[in-house]
């Protein structure tokens, strides 16, 4: 299978399919490791000296991932038994081979910093600045992975206090409200509703995601209720490069839509005023994470999730004005000065007695900050907003491959920051191979004949 689209001259999987040498040399090649090892190498010349190959140590933890090597043990075992393997990942012959409680104290550093997000950043930019993501539609989803840890079971709630029957009295209210007041100034951030996100500085949204192992639950496709204990990866991904231009690892039991505005911000800061479109299924549908969208001047294509919704009368199923014989107006185009939606008259109504008639009108103008729920640009319903959805599958395409050939499912870590450094190396890895493909396929490129 190919992320790249058909027809192209290189994809991903034929650079799985060169030899190790020039595989390994092409994605250590997009890695830039030295902000890590400034940080974990020996700060002082005093002191016993280090025996350990921190640099090497890192590329052979990129080399398990690309290899499908499911745990720190087998990858030392072919390290002791792959010479040629050991010197591609950049061991001399005088290192000695580090043990997995090295492996597990380099874990643990990586853990308490945010270092291979930086790393990430780097080789994002690199590759906006070679011209690979050119993005004008980013794709958010969120996808579950288990934990190493054991599902522990829920403390039965005890049951509540039967209400109080009847109005408050005054003083009564009071209190109640002062206790919710309390309450609700108590919460977490990502306890607060999603509009508590607006205004809150980025580094402070990702400073508190819940990372602790925990019971999810999502339906299936067939509409059955699937539960796990672990975590969830939310992926920001360009539509047409296919890069993961922002990730964020959360507990499983954090709601899809809590994890948007994070990622919007994460992108906005990577590719500032070039983001025309957010395309997301209905576990999305909720007015902050439009008013962000909106603020980022970008426009909202998220499938609309009917909340106990009654019937709008003078609309269709789509929020289009419909004329009095019950026909659709159709979308005709959009104002970006005022953010107004322009919506002509059916084709039916060529031949309607009632035309030429005052309760006909001709043309409909809609501000989109009517409802920015109901209204984006493209309109709902047409045909351009249907092939703008359909890109959504470039996410969903994406998680499948960190699954499959990544081993996100391998977490191999307890506690959730040692299973982020596991989901950071992931998605790290997925772009390192991404950008060296884009390379191979652009030298190859280059060197193609012209025709005559």
């Amino acid at each position: 299978m190919s992320i790249i689209r058909q027809g192209s001259l290189f994809d991903i999987q034929e650079l799985f399919d060169l030899e190790p040498p020039q595989r390994f040399g092409a994605i250590f090649s997009t890695l830039d490791i030295d902000p890590i090892l400034c940080v974990i190498s020996k700060k002082s010349i005093y002191g016993a000296p280090t025996e350990l190959n921190y640099a090497a140590m890192l590329y052979s933890l990129v080399a398990r991932i690309v290899e499908r090597i499911p745990t720190v043990k087998d990858l030392r075992k072919r390290l002791k038994h792959d010479f040629i393997f050991r010197l591609e990942c950049g061991f001399l012959v005088s290192d000695s081979l580090p043990s997995e409680a090295s492996y597990s104290r380099l874990v643990q550093k990586l853990s308490e910093t945010t270092l291979l997000e930086k790393v990430q950043d780097t080789l994002l930019l690199q590759a906006i600045q070679e011209g690979f993501v050119n993005d004008e539609a980013v794709a958010f989803d969120a996808t579950h992975f288990e934990s190493r840890d054991r599902g522990v079971a829920k403390e039965k709630k005890p049951k509540p206090e039967p209400k109080k029957r009847g109005r408050k009295t005054k003083a009564e209210k009071e209190i109640y409200d002062k206790k919710k007041q309390e309450e609700e100034a108590q919460k977490s951030l990502y306890e607060k509703s999603i509009a508590a996100q607006l205004d809150a500085p980025l580094e402070e949204l990702l400073t508190h995601v819940p990372l602790q192992p925990d019971w999810g639950i999502k339906k299936n496709s067939e509409g059955k209720n699937v539960f796990w204990y672990g975590y969830k990866a939310h992926l920001a991904v360009g539509t047409k490069s296919q890069y993961i231009l922002r990730s964020l690892m959360s507990s499983g039991s954090m709601n899809d839509g809590k994890a948007a505005i994070p990622l919007l911000k994460g992108v906005q800061t990577i590719l500032p005023d070039r983001i025309h479109y957010g395309i997301m299924d209905a576990g999305y549908d909720y007015k902050p994470i439009y008013q962000q969208i909106s603020r980022m001047d970008a426009h909202a294509i998220i499938a609309y999730n009917k909340r106990n919704e009654g019937e709008m009368v003078g609309f269709d199923q789509h929020f289009a004005p419909t004329c009095v014989r019950e026909h659709s107006y159709r979308y005709d185009s959009y104002d970006k000065k005022y953010k107004t939606l322009k919506f002509v008259r059916p084709k039916e109504c060529k031949d309607c007695p009632l035309a030429q008639d005052s309760l006909c009108q001709k043309v409909y103008k809609i501000k989109v900050e009517t409802d920015l729920r109901k209204y984006t640009a493209p309109a709902r319903g047409t045909k351009t907003w249907e092939e703008l959805y359909d890109q959504r599958t470039a996410v969903e395409r994406v998680n499948a491959y960190l699954k499959a050939f990544f081993q996100l499912n391998n977490v191999r870590y307890r506690t959730g920051k040692r299973a982020k450094v596991h989901f950071d190396l992931v998605t790290l890895v997925y772009n390192a191979a991404k950008l060296a493909t884009d390379r191979i396929r652009n030298a190859l490129e280059n060197k193609k004949p012209v025709a005559a």
